[in-house]
């Protein structure tokens, strides 16, 4: 079992930048794949980032290309995503996620894929 705990969110005005965390503890060994998603009111969740924490290889959802990075840190089991040029559309409850699967392309933008989740943290963005 892996625990996922996020933080760093808040409130900016848009064009502004955030960086999100999320620190994993318990069996992190086991951890090939993990991602950010988000939730905004009255909407489904999606993925936002995810990264192959073996081999670096990341996808992005078209929405935040050019303006998120996702990235990690394996010696501190931590997960990043550097947000900026935010938008009121990036406004949302950001959750990270990890499995232990090595491979799954493309569908690591998927909720579906993953089977650990943190409690989210909140992003605001106003115009």
């Amino acid at each position: 079992q892996v625990q996922l705990v996020e933080s760093g969110g808040g409130s900016v005005q848009a064009g502004g930048s955030l960086r999100l965390s999320c620190a994993a503890s318990g069996y992190t060994f086991s951890v090939s794949l993990m991602g950010w998603f988000r939730q905004a009111p009255g909407k489904e969740r999606e993925g936002v980032a995810a990264i192959f924490t073996r081999t670096g290889s990341t996808y992005y959802a078209d929405s935040v290309k050019g303006r998120f990075t996702i990235s990690r840190d394996n010696a501190k089991n931590t997960l990043y995503l550097q947000m900026n040029s935010l938008k009121p559309e990036d406004t949302a409850m950001y959750y990270c996620a990890a499995d232990r699967r090595l491979w799954v392309g493309s569908a690591a933008l998927d909720m579906d894929t993953y089977n650990s989740w943190g409690q989210g943290t909140q992003v605001t963005v106003s115009s």
